[in-house]
C-alpha cells in the first residue's frame, strides 16, 4: 500500500473535519430554519454566514406576521420550526389582524426586539445539536462529474455536503441606491456577494434581478408622539407559538401618522434625483410594498398616504417609519419627514435605501425546493423572488426538511395548497415563476378557511412527528389540545339543552329565546353565542375546557371555530378533494410534450419549460387551459 505523505494526511483530515450531510450558506429567516430542521433531524450540518453578529437580521421592519404572513409563522411553528418561539420571546406588541371577518381571515402579527431577536436565534442555533456554525462567505459551489459535493468560500476552504441550501437573501450582486449614489452591498454598511450568482448560473440555472428598499430610522427623543394616535397592543392568550406561555418583554406601543401635500411637494421635487425614475434602478420592486415615490407616482391624486411609527426594541430610541421605503436623496427624504405633524425635529439614525440584488428562477425548482438541473442543490427565501421574513421561513423549513430527508434517502415533504399557506407559497413559486418580488396575502390561497391560522398544528404537527422535527414538549401540547377539542365537539352535537334550561342563558347573551330542544351544536351558529359564554352555566362544559382552573381559550377557540364554521369547512374540504384527483395524476416523465400537436404552442413551451408532476399542478401554469389539460388527460386515458 502507498503511503500517504504529511501533507497529504493533513489535506484528507481537513477534508473529513469539513464533511457534512447538510450546507447551508446565509443565517437569514430562511437559513436558521433550514439549519436548526435538518440539523434536528439529526444531519451533520453547517451554517455558513458571512457574519454571526447578523444572525436573523431583521432587515427591514422588525415585526413578524400579518395578512397571511402570519399564517404562515404558525405553520412554521407547527411543523416544529423556531421563528414562532423566537417571535413570542422577544415580542413588544401583538395584535390579531382581522378580527372584523371570518377566522379565516384572522391573521397574528408581533412587534419584536430586533436585537433581542436576531441574540435569541443565535442562542439557540449554538445550542442545536449536530449544528455547526462557520464565519465566512461562500464564493461557489463544488461540482464534480455533474453531482454536487458542496461549497468553496472566499478563504478557499472547502466544505463538502450532498446537499446544498442556498439562502443568500438580497446579498448576491447587492447594489445599494440613495439618490444617485450608489454603494455596492447586501444590507446597509454590509459587503455584497460576487461570483456565487455566476458559479450557479453556469448550470443553466436562470438568474434576474429584483429591487427592495426599507426607509428612514428615526430617534424617538426627537419625535413630538403628543400629535400622533397611539396603537395598542393586545394582551390576551394569543401567540405565534403553540407552546411558548406569556410574553416575557415590555410591550410597547406603535403610532399612527401620515403625510400631507407639503410633503409630498418636497418629495415630487427629488424626483429627478430617485433612482427609481431616473434610470438608474430597472429591476422590479414590490407591488405590495411599494416605496413613497412610487406612492406619488401611482395615485397623484392622493393628498395624504398612512404612516405607522414603530419601535425597534424595548431598550433603543431607534424607531421605523413603515410605509415611507425610499430610495430619494437623503436631504430630500429628512427634509419631507419634517413636514409631517410631530417629526418638526426629527432627527434620522439613517437615511432609507433601495437594494438591487439577483434571483433566480423558481420554475427551475421542485415543490421540494430542490433544483431540477443540480440534485441536492436546494434554494431558499429572497433568491426565489419572494419578499418577507415569512415567506423566507416557510421555505427555509421545507428545504432544510428536504435537505435532510434526501440524506437519509426518503421520499421529499410536499405541502399541498390544502394543506398550508407554505404548500401555496411554493406551489405559485414553482409553477407560475415570478415577475416581482412574491407577497403571500390570503386571497393567493384557494382553500383558506381550511387554512387557519388556529389549526395550523391540526394540519402540520402530525407531519412534524413522522419525520422527526416534534419535539416530545410540542408533541404532549398538541395531543392534549387535539384530544380537548375533539371531546367539546363531539359533546356539543349529542348534548341537546331544553328552552326552559338555556333560554335565560341565551337572553343574558343578546340571542332570541327557543322554542323547541336544540343541540350546543346548533346553539353556537348562532353569532351571540359563544362556547365560553355557554360554559359559564353549563358546568360539564366548562370542566372539559380546563386548564388549571380556568378556561383554555386557545382550545375554546379552535372548537368554536370548527363547530360555528363546519359547513364551510365540509365544502371546502370537498372541493379540495375533488383537486386532489388530478394531483393523483401523474404526468412527469410519461409526455415529450412538443410532440403533442393536439397542445397549442403555448401550452407546449410552458409544460417543457416546467415539467409539472400532476394533471393538478399542470393545470396552474398560466397559459395552460381547459382545452389542454383535457388533451392530456385523454392520453393519460382518464
Amino acid at each position: 500500500m502507498r503511503s500517504l505523505g504529511r501533507a497529504s494526511l493533513v489535506r484528507n483530515e481537513k477534508m473529513i473535519e469539513r464533511q457534512y450531510d447538510v450546507i447551508v450558506v446565509g443565517a437569514g429567516h430562511a437559513g436558521c430554519e433550514a439549519a436548526s430542521a435538518a440539523a434536528r433531524m439529526g444531519c451533520r450540518t453547517c451554517l455558513i454566514t458571512m457574519d454571526m453578529t447578523k444572525i436573523a437580521q431583521m432587515s427591514c421592519n422588525p415585526a413578524i406576521g400579518g395578512i397571511a404572513k402570519g399564517q404562515i409563522i404558525r405553520e412554521v411553528d407547527a411543523l416544529g420550526g423556531m421563528s414562532g418561539i423566537v417571535t413570542d420571546r422577544t415580542a413588544i406588541q401583538f395584535r390579531m389582524l382581522n378580527r372584523s371577518k371570518g377566522p379565516a381571515m384572522w391573521s397574528p402579527r408581533s412587534q419584536c426586539d430586533r436585537m433581542a431577536y436576531s441574540r435569541e436565534w443565535r442562542r439557540i442555533l449554538e445550542n442545536t445539536p449536530n449544528l455547526h456554525i462557520w464565519q465566512d462567505q461562500v464564493d461557489s459551489l463544488i461540482v464534480e462529474d455533474g453531482k454536487l459535493r458542496g461549497v468553496r468560500t472566499i478563504w478557499g476552504l472547502d466544505f463538502f455536503a450532498p446537499a446544498v441550501v442556498i439562502t443568500a437573501g438580497t446579498f448576491l450582486n447587492g447594489l445599494m441606491h440613495i439618490g444617485r449614489h450608489k454603494v455596492e452591498g447586501g444590507r446597509i454598511a454590509e459587503p455584497a456577494v460576487h461570483h456565487l450568482t455566476e458559479s450557479i448560473t453556469a448550470l443553466g440555472i436562470r438568474s434576474a434581478r429584483m429591487k427592495t428598499g426599507t426607509p428612514v430610522r428615526l430617534d424617538a427623543r426627537s419625535i413630538d408622539f403628543s400629535q400622533l394616535e397611539p396603537q395598542v397592543g393586545e394582551d390576551d392568550f394569543h401567540r405565534f407559538s403553540y407552546i411558548t406561555g406569556r410574553r416575557p418583554l415590555p410591550q410597547m406601543h406603535c403610532w399612527l401618522c401620515q403625510t400631507n401635500e407639503t410633503v409630498h411637494t418636497i418629495l415630487r421635487s427629488g424626483l429627478a434625483d430617485s433612482p427609481l425614475y431616473n434610470g438608474q434602478i430597472k429591476s422590479i420592486g414590490p407591488r405590495y410594498c411599494p416605496s413613497i415615490e412610487t406612492k406619488l407616482v401611482t395615485f397623484p391624486d392622493r393628498d395624504h398616504h398612512p404612516l405607522f411609527l414603530e419601535p425597534e426594541g424595548s431598550d433603543t430610541h431607534e424607531l421605523y417609519l413603515n410605509g415611507f421605503s425610499s430610495s430619494m436623496p437623503a436631504d430630500i427624504q429628512l427634509e419631507a419627514i419634517r413636514h409631517i405633524p410631530g417629526f418638526e425635529h426629527a432627527v434620522a439614525y439613517r437615511p432609507g435605501y433601495a437594494i438591487e440584488y439577483d434571483f433566480f428562477d423558481p420554475t427551475q425548482l421542485y415543490q421540494s425546493l430542490q433544483s431540477k438541473l443540480l440534485p441536492g442543490l436546494y434554494m431558499a427565501g429572497q433568491v426565489n423572488g419572494t419578499t418577507g421574513y415569512e415567506e423566507a421561513a416557510g421555505q427555509g423549513i421545507v428545504a432544510g426538511i428536504n435537505a435532510a430527508l434526501q440524506v437519509r434517502d426518503e421520499q421529499p415533504l410536499v405541502l399541498h395548497r390544502d394543506e398550508a399557506y407554505i404548500g401555496v407559497l411554493i406551489d405559485d413559486l414553482v409553477t407560475k415563476g415570478v415577475d416581482e418580488p412574491y407577497r403571500m396575502f390570503t386571497s393567493r390561497a384557494e382553500y383558506r378557511i381550511l387554512l387557519r391560522q388556529d389549526n395550523a398544528d391540526e394540519r402540520l404537527t402530525p407531519i412534524a412527528e413522522r419525520i422527526g422535527l416534534c419535539s416530545e414538549e410540542r408533541a404532549k401540547v398538541f395531543h392534549r389540545k387535539h384530544e380537548m377539542v375533539e371531546a367539546i365537539v363531539k359533546y356539543c352535537e349529542e348534548t341537546k339543552l331544553k328552552p326552559a334550561d338555556i333560554n335565560p342563558v341565551l337572553q343574558e347573551m343578546g340571542s332570541q329565546a327557543l322554542k323547541y330542544s336544540e343541540s350546543l351544536k346548533e346553539l353556537l351558529g348562532r353569532p351571540q353565542v359563544t362556547l365560553k359564554g355557554l360554559a359559564a352555566h353549563l358546568p360539564v362544559l366548562k370542566k372539559m375546557m380546563d386548564n388549571d382552573g380556568s378556561i383554555d381559550e386557545e382550545v375554546a377557540e379552535a372548537a368554536e371555530v370548527r363547530i360555528k364554521y363546519a359547513g364551510y369547512i365540509q365544502r371546502e374540504r370537498r372541493l379540495a378533494d375533488k383537486m386532489q384527483r388530478l394531483e393523483n395524476i401523474r404526468i412527469r416523465g410519461h409526455f415529450h410534450y412538443m410532440d403533442i400537436q393536439q397542445l397549442t404552442i403555448e401550452a407546449r413551451q410552458k409544460l417543457t419549460r416546467i415539467d409539472p408532476e400532476n394533471i393538478a399542478e399542470a393545470s396552474r401554469i398560466p397559459g395552460i387551459s381547459p382545452n389542454d389539460i383535457a388533451v392530456l388527460l385523454v392520453l393519460m386515458k382518464r
